[in-house]
């Protein structure tokens, strides 16, 4: 890809290590979206030609499946932070998301919650704790077809499809759900510490992600001679929702 969410977003590697912050992190697990109810999984000996009828490599209608999900929801807004840290070999640079919106589809249980948000990509800021005379152009960086392209891509999303409670660690919770960003959704399994009261919900997490799952794959070393940038970025996000009584 020519010339991280965070996440993503890699960009934020770009100028910027004495010490490669993802380090710090747990790595997430990626895998590929597992297919929704009713949608057909990738056949790979397919060859793009319809199956007659009989054929044995034909597809039996998807039939429909009951939703399961429990009758008595409710959607809260979340608030907080959504950010990234990338790094190279001088330094490293963190990032946020100035706009985005999410919310939390409680259930039962927080088990039986989703988690959902959305980010606008080119609301990206650099180096927010402490701005340089160069994170303008870092902010430019991040915005153009080398990473978020958000003209094409205009937002990055996740939904969870899963919480389950954590008994080891320092952690409350693994989430698994799936991560979107330049069009390519990937399953992601992270460590969390949430909590839900009757008042309140909140999530923290901080896990790294390899940017080239994604497509972000420029790099200063290859593009510019420039020093390496790390594939490696760190996610992180903060957030919460009050509940109404």
């Amino acid at each position: 890809m020519r010339s991280l969410f965070t996440v993503i977003i890699a960009a934020a590697l770009v100028v910027g290590c004495a010490k490669d912050p993802s380090k710090d992190a747990a790595a997430a697990k990626v895998e590929d979206p597992t297919p929704a109810a009713g949608e057909a999984a990738p056949d790979p000996n397919a060859d793009g030609a319809p199956k007659a009828a009989g054929d044995p490599k034909a597809e039996a209608p998807a039939t429909p499946t009951e939703n399961k999900e429990p009758t008595a929801r409710k959607v809260i807004d979340l608030t907080g932070q959504i950010s990234f840290v990338g790094s190279k070999v001088s330094g490293s640079h963190s990032g946020l998301f100035k706009e985005w919106t999410g919310g939390i589809l409680l259930g039962d249980s927080l088990e039986a919650a989703r988690l959902t948000f959305e980010v606008k990509t080119a609301s990206v800021h650099s180096d927010f704790e402490e701005r340089t005379k160069w994170s303008g152009k870092l902010d430019d960086h991040l915005k153009n077809e080398d990473f978020f392209d958000t003209e094409k891509f205009p937002t990055a999303s996740f939904t969870s499809s899963r919480i389950a409670p954590q008994t080891q660690g320092t952690t409350t919770h693994i989430v698994t759900g799936d991560l979107t960003m330049k069009g390519i959704k990937k399953t992601v399994t992270f460590p969390a510490t949430i909590s839900l009261t009757d008042t309140e919900f909140s999530a923290k997490a901080e896990f790294t992600i390899n940017r080239k799952d994604w497509g972000l794959t420029w790099n200063a070393a290859l593009e510019t001679g420039g020093v390496l940038v790390s594939d490696k970025i760190k996610l992180e996000f903060d957030i919460s929702a009050i509940r109404n009584a």
